[in-house]
């Protein structure tokens, strides 16, 4: 039996003859465009390294008028979760991710499916018969119970764990007739086996390589990469692919310019090099991400932890209520080194107007920032219109966090709120996410109304005088400079400093400033000590319910 006749007899209802290189032609795209892919595993947990990896594939694809798509790599069936789909598929769209073809909510659109692994089966057994003719792989037999021998024996030797040349009685079944009759014996007995590569790597004595490859990497740059010299497994037991094996041929066959993947697939690079050279296909340009990373509470960096980390989830986010495009831009400050210099110099472009590079990606570890996170929201959101934050935060509501319902019964009123101080000269960036939001604003509400801060020392005896002074003349058609010569009237004709300063230089003189009886007229309407500009929040209030909230304190306060 030679090794096209094995393939027959592992695989005999797949036909030879099928060209899959003419049912998957080369891609017609303009010179330079990229190709790039998102395949993550449909296990329920979408987290912030897909979308960072997503944003790359994205960028990459879109800016060269190439093409980005969906792959649901689900190969590993016990990791499988219902639903995870249309989770992994609902996440990325919040956040702005648009795939130009792959797997959709309502199927798969673009013509170079099936786009979900698991559907592919008879395309992988074909180029893994294929390798079997061609003597480039070969089946394995080998029990749990032999390699647990094999690997004990290894230690022993103090060399290479694994299956290599040398310690697969299956490797070279064509030059021992009798191991190749035990091949089809157990080929009849519908035995368990494996499907492993044939290396053609060379370990040394002490089970190291001895050549090795220069890789360019297209974040990294060229890549010194040691020969692979394991016959990693190709197809499992169950007749399902690794994801070594699946990716390969699907990369190419979807012809993937570019696969970018997080830094902990470098030790699985060789066999990468090894698996595309002996399929006939040329490999792809690898971009190998810096793991994310944030400084513990000891000071030190440190990976992000799915146990340890809510942030590292993409629902912690949504459940937050972060605006998509405040993520978008944060995302880039990291991801490219000089992403803030160009936002600096171009305030109010189009985020898509920026030139994404690998080559400004750093190769160290990506440090992720929950504040700086917040800082950056705050200058994107002053970016986008109130009435478009009121849709965003209605929206936001319905989903996670319906008790906030009654702020979106009048829509115009929110916007005024949302606008308030956004057009100064030195315009207020109070707008973070969603939660923050809701109670950022909760003072313009009487649901949720709440007195949080304490009177000024300085003024706690006069609070009841102040708030009925200040009732008395209070006129809602006052201009902004009228209205808060009132206060300092006010506060004068009590014994208070008309200006701060006076108080600060003759403090015997004055029962406080001005300042401490504004205080106390800001804690009566919006309940804290710090707040937008208090005649603007009247505005929006409405005279009614200004005077409502001056009376409530004085009654409380009696």
């Amino acid at each position: 039996m030679n090794s096209i006749e094995l393939s027959e007899l592992i695989y005999p209802e797949i036909a030879n003859d099928t060209d899959y290189e003419a049912m998957y032609p080369k891609r017609n795209l303009p010179e330079g465009a990229k190709v790039t892919r998102l395949g993550p595993s449909p296990t329920g947990f979408i987290h912030l390294g897909n979308l960072y990896g997503a944003f790359v594939d994205e960028r990459l694809a879109h800016q060269s008028n190439g093409v980005f798509y969906l792959r649901i790599e689900d190969t590993d069936d016990k990791r499988f979760v219902e639903n995870a789909v249309e989770t992994i598929i609902s996440s990325l769209a919040f956040f702005g991710i648009k795939f130009d073809e792959g797997v959709t909510e309502h199927g798969d659109v673009g013509s170079y499916g099936d786009y979900t692994q698991s559907h592919r089966g008879e395309i992988y057994r074909f180029y893994a018969k294929k390798l079997l003719a061609e003597g480039k792989a070969y089946p394995c037999f080998l029990t749990e119970e032999e390699i647990s021998e094999i690997r004990e024996k290894q230690e022993k030797e103090k060399i290479a764990p694994g299956i290599y040349a040398g310690w697969s009685k299956y490797r070279d079944w064509d030059k021992d007739p009798e191991i190749q009759k035990l091949v089809t014996d157990h080929i009849d007995a519908g035995d368990p086996f494996v499907i492993r590569l044939k290396s053609d790597g060379t370990p040394n004595a002490t089970g190291e390589d001895i050549k090795r490859n220069k890789v360019v990497d297209g974040i990294r740059g060229t890549l010194d990469v040691p020969e692979n010299f394991q016959d990693v497994v190709i197809i499992k037991t169950t007749g399902i692919p690794t994801y070594h094996f699946a990716h390969a041929v699907d990369d190419h066959l979807m012809r993937t310019t570019h696969v970018i993947r997080g830094e902990e697939w470098l030790p699985s690079l060789p066999i990468h090099v090894e698996l595309f050279e002996k399929l006939g296909f040329e490999l792809p340009v690898y971009c190998h991400t810096a793991q994310l990373m944030k400084i513990g509470e000891d000071g030190n960096k440190r990976k992000l932890s799915k146990r340890k980390d809510p942030e590292l989830s993409l629902d912690y986010y949504r459940d937050q209520g972060y605006h998509p495009a405040a993520v978008r831009e944060y995302l880039l400050t990291i991801l490219n080194s000089n992403y803030e210099e160009w936002r600096m110099e171009n305030p109010e472009a189009d985020i898509d107007e920026f030139k994404f590079t690998t080559e400004k990606m750093s190769n160290s570890g990506a440090l992720f920032d929950l504040d700086k996170l917040n800082d950056v929201s705050k200058e994107a959101m002053l970016h986008i219109p109130a009435c478009e934050i009121a849709e965003f935060l209605k929206d936001w509501s319905l989903e996670f966090a319906p008790e906030y319902s009654y702020i979106f019964d009048d829509m115009d009123l929110l916007v005024k709120i949302l606008d308030l101080g956004r057009d100064e000269k030195k315009p207020r960036k109070d707008l973070v996410y969603a939660r923050q939001i809701m109670e950022f604003i909760s003072y313009f509400y009487d649901q949720s109304f709440k007195v949080i801060d304490e009177v000024p020392a300085e003024a706690e005896a006069d609070k009841v005088k102040i708030l009925g002074e200040y009732l008395s003349s209070y006129n809602h058609a006052d201009t902004q400079e009228e209205w808060f010569n009132k206060i300092r009237e006010i506060a004068t004709n009590l014994g208070y400093a008309a200006k701060p300063k006076d108080y600060k230089k003759n403090p015997d003189d004055y029962k406080g400033h001005v300042g401490h009886v504004s205080t106390v007229i800001r804690l009566a309407l919006v309940g804290r000590a710090q707040s937008p500009d208090v005649w603007a929040i009247q505005q929006i209030m409405g005279e009614d319910m200004v005077k409502a909230r001056i009376n409530r304190m004085i009654e409380e306060e009696k």
